[in-house]
């Protein structure tokens, strides 16, 4: 076998492709690329449900190919599960910062609440997607793995206030946790969701400002009445 003359130039060495997900500013731009593909996401099936949104109209909207919806979520379905997810994760990422361990139980109940109610009336997005999901048995929220592990905490947190509140007889005896949470989601959520219809039977535009802080105070109070103490069950 003849031995290649030392003039002669050897062919140059395939680089390796490198596995695993980009780093440095291709990392960067794909995080960039798929937060901005959620956000139009989160908007379009906000207003147009699942059926009505199209991958399209998205990617147009987000100044990316189509083919990236499928490259970073797999479909359709898999990003409108994402955008549930990213809706959802919003509002219990919200939640955990609030550190109510220090506030009397009362007080931290009604301090959830306050931060509840603002979130859902600053967030219209979120309550469109989960009366849409409600309305389809929450098909694609069961597919989700992440919002069912960020729930507990929350659930959690109120338990501990309750379980203090009770032993300071500053809070009523026997409160369900998660019944407590769904009547304040209820308080919150309700007369936002169900404001066209509601407005259009009594005449009363449920968006003015006045009848929202009105509500708001109400809602407030009915709270401090029913924690409190002398509360009972009638």
């Amino acid at each position: 076998m003849n031995k290649k003359s030392k003039g002669q130039s050897e062919a140059p060495k395939k680089r390796k492709k490198r596995l695993g997900p980009p780093l440095g500013p291709r990392a960067e731009n794909a995080a960039e690329t798929k937060a901005r593909i959620l956000a139009v996401a989160v908007d379009h099936f906000s207003r147009f449900g699942f059926s009505g949104a199209r991958t399209e109209a998205i990617s147009k909207d987000a100044d990316i190919g189509n083919r990236m919806i499928y490259h970073y979520f797999g479909g359709k379905e898999g990003l409108y599960v994402a955008a549930l997810d990213h809706v959802l994760s919003q509002l219990r990422s919200e939640e955990l910062k609030l550190d109510l361990s220090g506030h009397p139980p009362l007080d931290g109940l009604l301090q959830m609440f306050d931060f509840t109610y603002g979130h859902f009336a600053g967030h219209p997005e979120l309550i469109r997607m989960l009366s849409a999901e409600n309305l389809m048995d929450a098909t694609f929220l069961r597919k989700s793995a992440q919002t069912p592990s960020t729930a507990s905490p929350v659930i959690q947190q109120i338990r501990a206030l309750i379980v203090r509140g009770e032993a300071e007889g500053a809070i009523r005896a026997g409160l369900d946790p998660l019944h407590l949470y769904v009547v304040m989601v209820s308080l919150s959520y309700f007369h936002i969701s169900n404001a066209p219809t509601l407005g259009v039977i009594w005449q009363t535009d449920l968006s003015d400002k006045d009848w929202q802080d009105a509500h708001y105070r109400m809602a407030r109070e009915m709270l401090v009445l029913f924690l409190g103490p002398s509360g009972n069950s009638g």
